[in-house]
């Protein structure tokens, strides 16, 4: 199967001295979901990212970014990280016989990517701090020129993440009235916007998350009539973090919670909607 880069190398920002560091990544299955269209009342698909190589979207990105690094001839890249984006960079940097250092906020991890990242040979090193800060540190070996940065600040990710958008019009068309994904830190959002706008697909996007998103972000990565690259607002760019420092917060503060709950303290009343939900 070729490559993703060898798929899309005329819509993608390498060239023929780019290095292609790959190692299966997209032609995701479009999956249809019957069950789910028929209550809705839609003709609903599912665009299945967990067949990517590590699980991931991210290897999507990943790709470029790490064929644009080593075509630079890097040496080692980076990432602030707390799951999905350790594993995806330190499989793809073991691929191209790179070193990837994956800074990690303290307590706030996924325990499974972090295997993942550890077993392909990354060094993970821990930040006591939030993932904002594990960032601010990646970004500060970025500036030095000694490290590639790898998180979705580089554009070579959203590049990569792009290519979704077309397969997705390979197989529907322009028949494709509504695309709905999680916000996280908007890169996804945004690589996607690009993709259908140069597939000349306009869509409407649907972002959801656990939290408020920045006011109108949605509307404002959504691809215009006649262009063909949309160009997102200040509001909607990636946030300095994406979905994993969400994901990774959410973690802390269970752990916080599970430890006060350790702690001794008063009986409490059983609420009623728990009695009721049994038998």
């Amino acid at each position: 199967m070729a490559s993703l880069i060898e798929r899309y190398r005329d819509r993608l920002p390498v060239t023929v001295d780019t290095p292609v560091v790959s190692l299966g990544e997209g032609s995701t299955p479009l999956l249809p979901a019957p069950r789910i269209s028929r209550r809705l009342g839609v003709d609903l698909y599912l665009k299945w990212e967990g067949a990517n190589p590590t699980g991931s979207f991210k290897d999507r990105g990943m790709t470029v970014a790490i064929s644009k690094a080593l075509e630079r001839r890097a040496g080692t890249v980076v990432c602030a990280s707390t799951g999905n984006t350790a594993a995806s960079a330190a499989a793809y940097a073991a691929r191209a016989g790179i070193v990837a250092v994956v800074l990690q906020p303290e307590g706030a991890v996924s325990s499974g990517k972090l295997a993942q990242a550890r077993a392909l040979g990354a060094r993970v090193l821990e930040v006591r701090g939030s993932f904002d800060e594990a960032l601010s540190a990646a970004r500060v070996l970025a500036d030095r020129g000694t490290h590639v940065l790898v998180n979705s600040l580089n554009p070579d990710r959203l590049e990569g993440q792009k290519t979704a958008a077309f397969e997705i019009v390979e197989e529907l068309g322009s028949t494709l009235d509504v695309l709905a994904l999680p916000y996280g830190g908007g890169g996804n959002v945004t690589a996607y916007a690009h993709g259908f706008a140069e597939s000349g697909a306009r869509p409407r996007l649907v972002a959801g998350g656990s939290r408020p998103m920045p006011s109108g972000a949605s509307r404002a990565v959504q691809p215009g009539p006649g262009s063909s690259s949309p160009r997102p607002s200040a509001r909607a760019r990636p946030r300095a973090h994406d979905r994993e420092a969400s994901a990774g917060s959410r973690r802390g503060r269970r752990r916080r919670a599970a430890r006060r709950r350790r702690r001794p303290a008063r009986t409490r009343r059983t609420p009623r909607a728990a009695v009721r939900g049994r038998g």
